[in-house]
């Protein structure tokens, strides 16, 4: 991890909206330790949201747990600070509505996209569960079953589909996400949304179950891999939980 980048601010702000519009910008203040202080990572299962709806996923991991491909601490602030506030926003959001008694997903495919606070928060809400989910310390370094056959099916052979998938990360402009859906027709496809936009949302170009995401907002890669997103979206291969992926596939086909 690049020490200067840690220890050369008293305070980082992360922006989880973009940037290009005033009105959608949530900003979010990070201390960080002085060079006299030492680092401490702390445990995702004390972080806590408010009462809501709406309750974060536990990570299935700890902190250090996917290191070094992602770092500790871009886990803590990525969890406990981004996460925590996306789903803080989406209990108030849909506080005494009718959509507290509803699925994320049912709340996504509805959605008015006028709702700018709703659709930023329960969008960052539903991707990062999916983020979470999708990674796992060891994993295998390619899918198995059902998945495996599909993927060569679709993309013919899984090296395809990795150089698929990880221009479409690369080449998302600014902050997004990119993804791996399965179609109405049980087709797997690559795509890419901005901000935090998804493939359940009424404007995607490629509408489909999402299921394997990568979030390539700078704030999930910059303390480690600074401008080079391109390491760190390679670096996401090595974590990749393929197994919980497939999963989400076969469940998808069923539906």
């Amino acid at each position: 991890m690049n020490q200067k980048l840690l220890f050369g601010m008293s305070a980082l702000w992360l922006v989880l909206l973009s940037c290009n519009n005033k009105k959608l910008t949530e900003v979010v203040e990070v201390p960080l330790p002085s060079k006299e202080d030492k680092m401490v990572i702390g445990n995702p299962e004390d972080v806590k949201a408010d009462d809501g709806a709406f309750k974060m996923l536990a990570l299935p991991y700890g902190y250090e747990a996917l290191a070094p491909h992602i770092d500790a601490l871009t886990m803590e602030l990525h969890y406990s600070k981004h996460y925590l506030t996306y789903t803080n926003n989406l209990n108030k959001a849909v506080a005494g509505t009718e959509l507290e008694s509803l699925p994320i997903e049912d709340i996504l495919k509805k959605l008015d996209l006028n709702n700018a606070d709703l659709r930023n928060n329960a969008g960052g809400y539903y991707n990062h569960g999916l983020f979470w989910e999708n990674m796992v310390a060891k994993g295998a370094a390619k899918p198995k079953d059902t998945l495996a056959l599909a993927i060569n099916r679709d993309f013919g052979s899984f090296e395809a589909f990795k150089t698929q998938f990880e221009e479409a990360a690369s080449k998302q402009f600014g902050s997004g996400w990119a993804w791996l859906v399965t179609d109405k027709a049980g087709k797997l496809q690559i795509t890419s949304t901005a901000n935090q936009d998804n493939p359940l949302m009424p404007n995607a170009l490629i509408k489909g179950t999402p299921i394997l995401a990568l979030d390539v907002w700078e704030h999930a890669y910059y303390l480690n891999y600074q401008y080079k997103r391109k390491k760190y979206i390679e670096a996401f291969f090595n974590v990749i939980n393929w197994k919980k992926v497939g999963e989400r596939y076969e469940e998808a086909i069923k539906n």
